[in-house]
């Protein structure tokens, strides 16, 4: 991309970008590592998934460069069985947490979660339950159902046992959300909490207790849609719980962007986090490729966003890996199948890898938004959606789509230096320069 001081005659909409006006830096873009997810990537041959996992994890231009996960404490939708870590002895009710069980379920999680850190050792992760162990629940019920108070301490514990058994296997949790999606009884597995109730929750019990033992683990609030922002503002207005709440963690299947911006400018000193968005198998590519950009990208970093995480990693080609009322047809970041070939009167069956919308996302923002780099300022223009970042080797990263349905032309303007380009429509685009290129 070349850039001139001359002063362009032609008049084209033009992106102003000013590395000198920061905002929040950028700590990761990923997926979930759900239990599907990892059970289909340990179902490869050995040398099969290591070259995958190191196209999406490694750190070189080659690679992906995903720098996030996030991970279901128990069980999630997208898995083949309900569960938890802490089962009560069949005939008692005395909870013994002894009984915790890493292996209940998903155990490909761990394994698999070994070889990533392998390959990238300062992976974030955020992770999150979908349920309480049923006999923590009003209902008793892997669906639905509320947090019994009396149960608050015990929750609390459940949460410290996991980052420290976590812990023990190498695998730092460094967030931990105390319910996902509070508000949708309808999933399973599924949990209600009310913001006073979670407010409660972190600031009597899971608050103190991980503070206490697992220091390093932050804890983040809400982790739903973009159309709840009282819930957020509900539980940071509870001193106790707000003193313990690192930050606030967003989805998007109802909503706008604008709404982590609104909670943010209300608590300024609070981290925002954009953890999950699904792409449907029914959405075509380059519908699912433009709406994740212009949302998911440019729409959760434009509003503080520190990290842009899709849903699943890895879906099978009929998006079958999920529990009864789970998502039905979750496309993930690639598809993993398999091929069946005669060979000499036998079969040979062999993996087949398709990367899907998530995949190219992430690969036009991961790749070059490297942690540790910083959301600069770049103007907002029409239909020219764009995000840019300050990188920590001095380089200027700009993801930028049209959104319109004929090509543009359209100029850049950096420290006084211009640069013209054009893309068709729907095109979206991954720009960088030195910053120094254009002093």
């Amino acid at each position: 991309m070349a850039f001139s001081r001359s002063l362009p005659r032609e008049p084209l909409p033009t992106i102003d970008v000013d590395d000198s006006r920061t905002f929040q830096p950028i700590e990761g873009f990923g997926f979930s590592l759900t239990g599907g997810s990892a059970y289909l990537l340990a179902g490869l041959a050995k040398t099969e998934r290591a070259d995958l996992l190191q196209e999406l994890f490694g750190p070189t231009e080659e690679s992906v460069g995903l720098s996030c996960l996030r991970l279901s404490i128990g069980a999630s939708d997208l898995g083949r069985k309900d569960f938890s870590y802490w089962g009560l002895r069949r005939g008692t009710k005395n909870p013994d947490l002894a009984r915790f069980n890493l292996s209940a379920g998903d155990r490909e999680v761990v394994p698999v979660l070994q070889e990533i850190l392998a390959i990238n050792p300062t992976l974030k992760i955020i992770a999150a339950p979908w349920s309480a162990p049923p006999w923590m629940k009003s209902n008793g019920s892997y669906v639905a159902g509320r947090l019994k108070p009396e149960c608050y301490p015990a929750y609390a514990q459940y949460f410290v046992k996991y980052v420290e058994t976590m812990r023990a296997h190498g695998i730092h949790i460094s967030a931990v959300t105390p319910q996902n999606e509070p508000q949708n009884p309808r999933n399973e597995p599924s949990m209600v909490m009310s913001a006073a109730e979670q407010a409660d929750f972190i600031g009597g019990y899971l608050g103190p207790a991980l503070r206490k033992d697992a220091p390093e683990t932050e804890i983040l609030c809400w982790d739903h849609n973009c159309d709840g922002a009282d819930f957020p503002l509900a539980v940071l207005s509870d001193p106790k719980a707000r003193a313990y709440v690192a930050g606030v963690a967003w989805h998007l299947y109802n909503g706008t962007p604008d709404a982590m911006s609104y909670v943010r400018a209300q608590y300024p000193d609070k981290k925002v986090y954009f953890t999950e968005q699904w792409v449907s198998a029914k959405e075509d590519f380059m519908g699912a490729l433009r709406w994740h950009t212009k949302n998911v990208i440019v729409g959760s970093l434009r509003n503080w966003c520190r990290t842009a995480l899709e849903w699943n990693l890895a879906s099978d080609p009929r998006h079958a890996l999920h529990t009864r009322l789970g998502a039905v047809g979750a496309l993930g970041g690639i598809t993993i199948g398999a091929t069946v070939k005669p060979r000499r009167g036998a079969v040979a069956i062999r993996a087949t890898i398709r990367r899907n919308p998530g995949y190219y996302l992430m690969a036009h923002s991961a790749r070059f938004i490297r942690p540790g780099s910083v959301r600069v300022h770049s103007s907002e223009v029409d239909r020219l959606p764009n995000v840019t970042c300050l990188t920590p080797h001095a380089q200027i990263v700009m993801v930028v789509m049209n959104d319109g349905e004929v090509p543009k032309r359209f100029r850049l303007r950096h420290r006084g230096a211009y640069a013209t380009l054009a893309l068709g429509a729907g095109d979206v685009a991954t720009l960088r320069w030195s910053a120094a290129t254009s002093a």
